[in-house]
């Protein structure tokens, strides 16, 4: 039992973190999660956190909060779930409570116009490194490559929503076509997709 409140206060007291930080939405977590779960505490992996980020934009509500608690369910289960979502709410509320408190005196300040100009242009250098982070896991033969090429455009005409369906849907024709053609469909868990199984103790 302690050993479980030792880890969800890890879970809350991660999130509790990042989110103050995160100006720019969920995408600006990105590298913030990757580095916090992935590098430094070694919960999940890199494709599992671009998984749940897909997962996360295709439904409903905050990315930032799906996203956190999708990431402390899989660590912690329920309990887990409600420390990340709580460790990511917390810090927002508390400053969106400040700032609205003070915003009649403080939003016609140059000093922080110019570093909320500053702010926004940063936010898109974040969001630049986080597309190229989950590119690398996400891009991983020609078929997902050229869903990328079309999708990038085609956000310019249809809703992310759309886009995530038509996706999904490519994805299951292009792997019902290969079936059809003979081509084997290999998994992320499958020794044979890893070119390093044979080499060392999976011999």
């Amino acid at each position: 039992m302690k050993e479980l409140w030792k880890t969800l206060f890890q879970i809350f007291w991660t999130f509790f973190k990042i989110s103050p930080v995160t100006f720019g939405g969920g995408f600006a977590m990105i590298p913030l999660i990757e580095k916090e779960i992935v590098e430094n505490r070694k919960w999940l992996d890199s494709e599992e956190v671009a998984d749940v980020f897909a997962l996360s934009q295709s439904i409903p509500g905050a990315v930032a909060i799906n996203s956190a608690t999708f990431i402390g369910h899989r660590i912690g289960g329920v309990k887990g779930a409600l420390a990340a979502m709580l460790g990511v709410s917390v810090p927002t509320f508390l400053i969106v409570l400040t700032l609205g408190a003070s915003y009649l005196f403080i939003h016609d300040h140059p000093k922080l116009e110019a570093a909320f100009v500053s702010i926004r242009v940063t936010i898109v250098a974040i969001i630049v490194y986080a597309a190229i982070k989950i590119a690398k896991t996400a891009i991983v033969d020609k078929t997902t490559f050229c869903i990328m090429l079309a999708g990038v455009p085609a956000l310019f005409f249809v809703h992310p929503i759309v886009a995530i369906l038509l996706g999904a849907l490519t994805g299951v024709l292009v792997v019902f076509i290969k079936k059809k053609m003979g081509y084997q469909q290999k998994k992320k868990n499958d020794p044979a997709a890893n070119p390093d199984y044979f080499m060392g103790a999976g011999i």
